[in-house]
């Protein structure tokens, strides 16, 4: 079982990090806003914060039924699911092998495979990953964040943010060969789920090409586009929270106006 917190109530919200990082950070400055009108249940992938990493070569089909099951746990019989680069992959999953739960799907960063740049960059992290090499905090903070973004930083400052995004998790590494092994190609034809592919601008890590061709294979989805670079979270927190709201809110007009008591717990 995955590690996963509780904050909020409402409609089930699941949302995932990308490699290497904790839900918990990922979506640290959109929380309290989603925490507002959802139960949101943040989720660990395999090897990440609590997450144990588990024996053998992580899969997506695994990964995804580990989630499904996390979230039944918290107490969600159905759900929308969100997540970044390798997290939207594991959400495509999810939403692809169980129609019946997942009642929204949203991508940000997200990829159906890795095109030729990405898998490079996948490659050169866990090369510097496996030597320990210093430059390695260099390495990711270029790809966390677009350049206008790094123009208004110190690079101490920008690196302190980078390694706070993507640790040095146990699982790190295997969560890269898991994303360099990604292909839901085949899946997106068979999502049914409404959904919102965005895609981050300035992202110097995956390129929105990899988020216009989700929305091309996924039908009905809806494409958008923040401004900032791979951590669009922490660079355009209240766009992608704008963006976010209005999706979700769509899909539960209810929600509108509504005002719910905020509670947190957490699980192993």
């Amino acid at each position: 079982m995955l590690a996963y917190d509780v904050h909020g109530s409402g409609p089930g919200l699941v949302l995932l990090p990308g490699v290497g990082g904790t839900a918990a950070l990922t979506w640290e400055t959109l929380l309290a806003g989603l925490a507002a009108d959802h139960t949101v249940v943040l989720i660990d992938l395999p090897g990440s914060g609590r997450s144990a990493l588990p024996v053998g070569r992580l899969t997506l089909d695994a990964v995804a039924e580990q989630v499904v099951a996390t979230a039944e746990r918290a107490g969600l019989s159905d759900f929308v699911i969100a997540g970044p680069s390798l997290g939207a992959a594991v959400a495509i999953k999810v939403a692809a092998r169980h129609p019946e739960r997942v009642r929204g799907l949203l991508t940000l960063s997200g990829f159906a495979r890795p095109h030729t740049s990405l898998w490079l960059r996948l490659e050169t992290w866990a090369s510097l990953l496996a030597r320990h090499d210093d430059k390695l905090r260099s390495f990711l903070t270029m790809l966390a964040f677009s350049e206008d973004y790094l123009a208004a930083r110190t690079p101490e400052t920008a690196q302190y943010l980078a390694t706070r995004l993507l640790t040095a998790a146990a699982g790190t590494a295997r969560q890269i060969a898991l994303t360099l092994d990604v292909d839901v190609r085949e899946d997106l034809a068979t999502v049914t789920a409404p959904t919102l592919v965005v895609a981050a601008a300035g992202d110097r890590f995956v390129s929105p090409k990899h988020s216009v061709e989700l929305a091309d294979g996924m039908p009905g989805a809806r494409l958008a586009a923040v401004r900032g670079g791979h951590a669009a979270t922490f660079e355009e927190p209240d766009r992608t929270l704008e963006l976010l709201t209005d999706f979700f809110r769509g899909l539960h007009p209810s929600l509108a106006g509504r005002t719910h008591r905020t509670t947190t717990y957490s699980h192993v």
